[in-house]
């Protein structure tokens, strides 16, 4: 079986990818230059030949693609992303809601699956300001992720300039407003979250940790569970500062993988067997995470990961400085990973499995 990967870049291109399960190998088949650094790649959820991408810069901007049955893609439509550097973006029936990491501000701009695609005259914004000990990287809010609960009517926001990730839900109007956050130590940084069952598993980027904490509805208040380095051997003082986690995911329980494991992107390390992607089990019955191992992927600045295929058996992982995209495949009932296909390609940043 062929799988088609699109792969988001920090070039100007969105790159087509062929996955051959069977050889295995990666092709690249297709390439669209859509400007400067679109960074993340999201699918409409009832029109999956139309995806939506971002481009990370100062004006941020929106631009909606049409896929055909090869994956090749054609600029359908543009628009404001609604702030700058927008680095975060998932897509509802209706809106596509972005995290705009410059600005601080998040963003829903209604969609359609007619032209325009995109209409950016109803945007709404909402601004959100918050300050952490990092005077570097904690200046101002920087919204890192957009994403719905799994089983709440809310959406959850990273800021890693906050410490904190915001709970949004829809006021009367239709409109998201915040109604409460999960917190953190000051300057962890939160950077991305994933969930299973009532907990949120927090990646920490500025502390490289994942926490997890029981999160019940609103207006209850988060529990703290436990928290864990995502790297076994701490960094050496020299290279602390820059090596640090990037991706969370925790693929579902299904008939080929009964154990819901947690896997962890690090980027920067020194090693000349790349970055490691570390794997923990989820929290047990006294709320604690547990290490499980650490896979040297070959890859350089490892940002972006997703699961695909089928039973999300595979693992797509992308290099920013170095090693291309590769494809993992889950081993030991995914207790561990084994590549199985590369390709070369020039920074890659996130994945849409077609």
């Amino acid at each position: 079986m062929v799988h088609r990967i699109l792969v988001a870049s920090y070039t100007s291109e969105i790159y087509t990818l062929a996955f051959d399960q069977q050889a295995p190998s990666l092709t690249l088949t297709s390439t669209i230059t859509v400007g400067h650094h679109p960074s993340w790649i999201t699918a409409h959820p009832a029109d999956k030949s139309i995806a939506y991408t971002a481009l990370e810069q100062s004006e941020g901007k929106i631009i909606a693609l049409k896929l055909d049955g090869e994956g090749r893609a054609t600029d359908i439509g543009e628009g404001p992303s609604g702030g700058a550097d927008p680095c975060s973006l998932v897509a509802l029936d209706e809106e596509l809601l972005l995290g705009n990491y410059s600005s601080g501000t998040f963003a829903a701009v209604p969609l359609s699956l007619e032209p325009p695609y995109i209409v950016a005259a109803k945007t709404v914004t909402v601004p959100f300001t918050g300050t952490g000990p990092n005077k570097d990287r904690q200046e101002g809010s920087h919204l890192h992720q957009v994403i719905p609960h799994p089983h709440y009517k809310e959406l959850l926001i990273p800021d890693l300039g906050a410490d904190k990730t915001r709970r949004l839900v829809r006021d009367g109007d239709g409109t998201w407003a915040e109604k409460g956050v999960i917190s953190y130590k000051a300057g962890a940084g939160p950077r991305h979250v994933a969930f299973y069952e009532d907990v949120v598993y927090t990646l920490l980027e500025l502390t490289s940790e994942v926490v997890a904490h029981r999160v019940p509805p609103l207006p209850q208040e988060p529990i703290l569970l436990d928290t864990i380095s995502t790297m076994a051997t701490p960094p050496p003082p020299e290279h602390a500062a820059y090596m640090l986690a990037a991706e969370i995911l925790i693929p579902a329980p299904n008939s080929s993988y009964h154990t819901p494991y947690i896997y962890v992107s690090n980027r920067n390390d020194p090693s000349p067997e790349g970055d490691t992607i570390a794997i923990f089990s989820t929290v047990d019955s006294k709320g604690k995470i547990g290490y499980v191992t650490e896979v040297r992927s070959g890859l350089k600045h490892l940002r972006g990961m997703v699961f695909g295929g089928p039973d999300d058996k595979y693992l797509i992982a992308g290099g920013v400085h170095g090693g291309g995209v590769k494809i993992f495949e889950r081993v030991d009932g995914g207790r561990s990973l084994r590549e199985i296909a590369s390709i070369d390609l020039a920074a890659p940043t996130g994945f849409l499995w077609l």
